[in-house]
């Protein structure tokens, strides 16, 4: 991921692509592989509380309440998104994190240092991969490496919740 890789990785909640968040031509390739349109932004996983607040100006008040509260992975559409790929920042200037608790993508994200972009491991319009078995051919060929972790494991897994906090205190809920 240092010099632009993508990889595919088991996530707290189902497979993602994966790339550096920060770096504009890896994102770029993401949106290529999986043939969807860039103005459909995608989620980035962070492993603290602090590194959240680095790519984000002001974090509301409220989000580490929601994120406390919350009972699966939830990810946050957040205003005043800095220092991440252009093509992630939505046209109002908001990214969508989420703090991942999973060993395995927590420890990816410390390692890594940066944001790393977790969309799912799936062609646009196509079901989203719950486990390893469910990537298609044309998903795995088109990576530069696929993680070794959990490819046995066949439970059920669904998406993040998504929740969209404005700077102004408007809460929407995208996604239950």
């Amino acid at each position: 991921m240092r010099r632009g890789g993508i990889i595919l990785y088991p996530t707290d909640t189902i497979w993602g692509i994966g790339c550096d968040a920060t770096n504009e031509a890896a994102v770029r390739r993401v949106y290529e592989i999986k043939q969807r349109d860039d103005a459909k932004a995608m989620i980035c996983l962070v492993d603290s509380d602090s590194r959240l607040q680095r790519y984000v100006r002001n974090v509301p008040n409220v989000a580490w309440d929601i994120l406390e509260l919350s009972e699966k992975p939830t990810t946050l559409i957040l205003d005043g998104a800095v220092n991440l790929a252009p093509s992630l920042v939505g046209e109002d200037g908001s990214i969508a994190l989420r703090i991942t608790r999973e060993a395995f993508s927590r420890e990816l994200c410390y390692r890594f240092q940066k944001p790393i972009v977790s969309t799912s491991a799936n062609i646009s319009g196509a079901p989203a991969a719950s486990n390893y078995r469910d990537i298609c051919d044309e998903i795995l060929g088109a990576v530069d490496y696929v993680c070794h972790t959990r490819r046995q494991e066949h439970l059920p897994h669904e998406p993040s919740s998504i929740i969209k906090l404005r700077m102004d205190g408007e809460v929407s809920i995208i996604r239950k």
